[in-house]
């Protein structure tokens, strides 16, 4: 068929008018019309199929079901696949050639199919067609048997409806939110009395009446749980006492009936009875390139002189990859921060720089190292046992015995030089060997013709010296000399 299942579903079966007169005509016409209809010219080959078939069978006789839709008339969602199919009787007599094609609604014809056919008696031969729709159709297909015979099937009529998927609208609970602030968002004073610094308040506020379960967040960390009924709006809140200077944020996240977070409410506090010459400070700060995957690490000392928390954050060539923080007593200390191994991508493969910031309790500090390139594994080789190949008898005639060849494969995990030398009998044969591997490379050697005998035996062992060492193992081998052939 030269035009596609959507083409001809759009030729005829389209919504204009055109079309839907053109579908109403064909959908009318007599029988003897939609038997008969005026074939176009078969192609090269249909040509050649309908001239072999004429002349392999005299009159055999032929049948055709009528087309069924494997849905028939279809009603659901859309795109659709649609498969047609009909049976051809053939009555055979020796050997012939079905020739056939589907006439569609749209008065286009496919192209045309052959089948070779051989025997005695009555042959059926299934035929379908296989079309797609997108959209409501209504139409039909027909068979049309070229040769041995001209015949043509009834029409079979098809129908798809499309429907629209039934969506299913949930039921919307009531809508929740949250707006916290700090109250105050800055307290500067002493920080020895239990009284809180800081309160943090906070309003839930709800379209209809409902259950709310909530949490208090202070500076990333759970630090309260609540439930409570709100039929408007509705205040909860919490407060802290500081006993160092700080500063962060609280935020008021709702778990149901449905999850929502508020505004974070920041805060500072500033302790005027703190110790003020505490100091942060990081050093010997260490990096590592790991050249297994390019990945970089590195680890550093974070001290301080006294209480406090000390916030740090780890940074590759600029780019912050990573933070935490450590806290320290009233008589400070230091404590080792690690940078697990990160991957390197881009430029960052070719070396850069790792920083270390840290600050706390009124200071900072920051320490910078630079990395070493990710470096490529260099190549390594390995050798397979050796193996007898062949035994030459030529130099048996005057007994200076057989001599026996041998192979062995060098495999390198990339292009490197190989210098190997080979063993026989305990002692290095034909000095050192030097050959270009990339990949594997079958080496081979050959022993014998000078011992003097009919008789050449031993063991063979190829050693590997570079890039790095590797042996095959020794392997024993043994040729003897054939016997003369008694003249």
């Amino acid at each position: 068929m030269k035009s596609s299942p959507l083409a001809r579903k759009a030729a005829a079966f389209g919504a204009s008018a055109t079309v839907l007169a053109g579908m109403v005509a064909a959908l009318v016409a007599s029988p003897a019309q939609a038997a008969t209809p005026v074939a176009a010219p078969a192609p090269a080959a249909g040509k050649a199929a309908l001239a072999a078939a004429a002349t392999a069978s005299k009159s055999p006789k032929v049948s055709i079901s009528t087309p069924k839709a494997s849905t028939g008339d279809y009603e659901g969602s859309c795109p659709v696949n649609v498969t047609v199919s009909s049976k051809i009787k053939v009555t055979v007599d020796g050997k012939t050639t079905l020739a056939y094609r589907w006439l569609h609604g749209d008065g286009s014809k496919g192209k045309v199919k052959t089948v070779k056919l051989k025997g005695h008696g009555a042959k059926y031969v299934k035929v379908s067609e296989k079309l797609k729709f997108e959209e409501n159709v209504k139409g039909w297909e027909a068979v049309q048997v070229l040769g041995p015979r001209k015949a043509t099937s009834k029409k079979g009529y098809f129908s798809v409806s499309c429907q629209k998927p039934i969506v299913i609208e949930e039921e919307q609970g009531p809508e929740v939110s949250a707006r916290v602030w700090a109250s105050p968002s800055t307290y500067v004073g002493s920080c020895n009395t239990s009284s809180d610094k800081v309160d943090f308040n906070g309003v839930i506020r709800v379209s209809d009446p409902t259950w709310v379960k909530y949490r208090w967040v202070l500076n990333g960390r759970v630090v309260d749980y609540g439930k409570t009924k709100v039929y408007d709006t509705k205040r909860v809140g919490f407060g802290i006492s500081p006993r160092e200077s700080q500063r962060g944020y609280a935020q008021l996240e709702i778990l149901g009936p449905d999850r929502e977070s508020s505004n974070r409410a920041y805060y500072k506090v500033l302790c005027k009875d703190e110790a003020p010459d505490t100091r942060v400070s990081v050093s010997n700060l260490v990096t590592a390139t790991n050249n297994d995957g390019c990945k970089v690490g590195a680890h550093a000392t974070v001290s301080s002189t006294g209480r406090g928390r000390v916030e740090y954050t780890w940074w590759v060539n600029g780019k912050a990859v990573d933070s935490g923080s450590e806290y320290f007593s009233a008589n400070g200390g230091s404590r080792t921060v690690t940078l697990a191994d990160r991957v390197l991508a881009g430029d960052a493969t070719k070396g850069g720089k790792v920083t270390l910031t840290v600050s706390g309790a009124g200071s900072h500090d920051s320490i910078t190292q630079s990395y070493a390139a990710c470096q490529a594994p260099k190549p390594t080789v390995s050798v397979s046992a050796v193996s007898q190949t062949g035994q030459r008898n030529d130099m048996c005639a005057d007994k200076r015995g057989p001599g026996v060849d041998f192979k062995a494969t060098l495999t390198t995990t990339g292009a490197t030089t190989v210098k190997y030398y080979w063993l026989v009998n305990g002692q290095k044969d034909g000095g050192e060997l030097t050959r270009e591997v990339n990949g594997s490379l079958d080496v081979t050697w050959g022993v014998g013709g000078t011992h003097k005998a009919t008789e050449t035996k031993g063991n063979i062992e190829l050693v590997v010296v570079s890039p790095n060492s590797a042996t095959s193992g020794n392997a024993a081998f043994s040729a003897v000399c054939p016997k003369p052939v008694a003249g």
